[in-house]
């Protein structure tokens, strides 16, 4: 089952060195979802080939720019080419009454319908789901109201062994039983599950931190995820600045995988100052070994 992190953008507030401001496309089971959309995210989409029609969830972090200001064009691109499924937008209160000002300014009435799902960044709380994973709010401490998100799957039913059933004559009506881990009665012969299937892959997780000045306060709840999206706006150097700015540096980030024991760490929204992202990557590593830099354009594979 896919389960997949692309970036379209990796840059803090000013776009620079041919970087973006922040927005990802998470791509679980064939199913997409935007995570934050910065200025040129549409752009983004184009330039790698994601066909933004297949998103029906925008998940925004926080109300500053580089998180944002690309929705806009985006919500009236999709009116333009006539979309027709509802789009639902989960973000911060006050993102919808944004929304509707430009729209009443511009005299846009969406042709299709925008479900807006206001988020408390106090409290960690279970957002959406489906057959397949929930996501939930990871609250981060920025200067305004700021959360992450945490993409979990749901554990799966056992594997089925075709060759197994075959070889116990197992009528197929058994199978939803199997699945459920029963055992089941063949020709008067009890036969135990373990026999004819396997344990199901481990459920994954994926970990979006967006902006926050140093905490650990939600390692326990990013405990042990196989990808922690964490900001490193700034090096070890500036950790002043990333104070002043309610932001994080490359050891802070790598403290926080540590601590939450994630098996690997993706950093991003890099300041403009850096054009140098290795220099990034190399003093996370100090910390963190497991660590990536987040590359335009790549695709990082949530994996166990």
């Amino acid at each position: 089952m896919i389960f997949e992190v692309t970036i379209l953008g990796s840059n803090s507030a000013l776009p620079a060195h041919g970087r973006h401001p922040t927005a990802q496309v998470l791509n679980h089971h064939d199913k997409l979802f935007l995570l934050d959309c910065g200025e040129g995210t549409q752009i983004q989409l184009s330039a790698y080939r994601i066909k933004r029609s297949k998103i029906n969830e925008v998940f925004i972090s926080h109300l500053h720019g580089d998180h944002y200001y690309g929705l806009l064009g985006l919500l009236t691109s999709y009116h333009l080419l006539k979309r027709m499924e509802p789009l639902h937008l989960y973000c911060p209160k006050g993102l919808k009454d944004i929304i509707d000002l430009n729209f009443r300014y511009s005299d846009t009435r969406l042709a299709y319908e925008l479900i807006v799902h206001e988020i408390d960044c106090s409290q960690s709380q279970q957002i959406y789901e489906n057959s397949y994973l929930t996501v939930t709010t990871i609250p981060m401490k920025h200067r305004i109201a700021c959360c992450g998100f945490l993409f979990r799957e749901k554990e799966r039913d056992r594997v089925i062994l075709p060759e197994k059933l075959r070889q116990y004559e197992v009528p197929h009506t058994s199978i939803g039983e199997l699945k459920y881990g029963k055992d089941i009665l063949v020709n008067g012969v009890t036969i135990p599950n373990a026999e004819l299937t396997q344990d199901p892959p481990l459920p994954r997780a994926y970990a979006f931190c967006s902006d926050t000045i140093h905490s650990l306060d939600f390692v326990e709840q990013v405990k042990e995820v196989n990808l922690l999206y964490h900001e490193a706006t700034f090096m070890e150097e500036s950790a002043e600045r990333a104070t002043l700015t309610f932001h994080s540096t490359t050891k802070q980030a790598a403290t926080v995988a540590k601590k939450a024991k994630a098996k690997k760490l993706l950093i991003g929204h890099f300041s403009a100052k850096y054009d140098n992202l290795q220099l990034l990557l190399d003093e996370t590593k100090t910390l963190f070994p497991a660590t990536e830099i987040a590359v335009e354009g790549q695709t990082y594979k949530v994996e166990n």
